[in-house]
């Protein structure tokens, strides 16, 4: 793993956390408890912070990055951020999930259990309603998530915090 300082600000990642050897981590950046981080993942903290809770899980070769004038990125606590994804100065509330290859851009807020669908494009200041799904590039409203769905999307939170832990102790 790459963690660089910036403006003599360190990244603060939590002892739990599992980190991937191939991935960067900027600046003023903080990671919570058995979260995990994915191989070729940028998380660039260089002109805002971006705060990341506990057992979120950011996949494979996704970009995270800040804004010097529309804010810093909040990751909240369960949350699945799928493989490639883009994420830009936005806000991401517990318990979401963001599909692979999704776009989430300035001021757009997730809010929480809220399901963006692979491929998306939520645009800047769009609001993604609780327990709600949405998709295409622009994102739209497609329909209310279900029991089985909100459950499945904690299944895979807790996957990946299993899937680390197996990392962390070197398989």
């Amino acid at each position: 793993m790459i963690i660089i300082p910036y403006k003599g600000i360190k990244p603060n990642i939590d002892k739990t956390a599992y980190i991937a050897p191939s991935s960067s981590i900027i600046g003023d950046v903080k990671i919570g408890s058995n979260s995990s981080i994915w191989f070729n993942t940028v998380l660039r903290g260089d002109v805002e912070s971006i705060k990341i809770g506990n057992n979120t899980n950011i996949q494979d070769g996704s970009v995270i990055h800040t804004s010097r004038f529309n804010g810093p990125v909040e990751i909240g606590d369960n949350i699945t951020i799928g493989h490639l994804s883009l994420i830009h100065a936005c806000i991401i509330c517990n318990n979401a999930f963001i599909g692979m290859s999704s776009t989430i851009m300035d001021y757009a807020v997730i809010e929480e259990y809220a399901f963006v669908a692979a491929g998306s494009l939520v645009p800047p200041k769009k609001i993604i309603k609780s327990k709600e799904l949405w998709m295409g590039r622009p994102a739209k409203f497609v329909r209310y998530l279900t029991d089985q769905e909100l459950e499945e999307m904690q299944d895979n939170v807790r996957n990946y915090v299993e899937l680390a832990n197996i990392y962390t102790s070197n398989g």
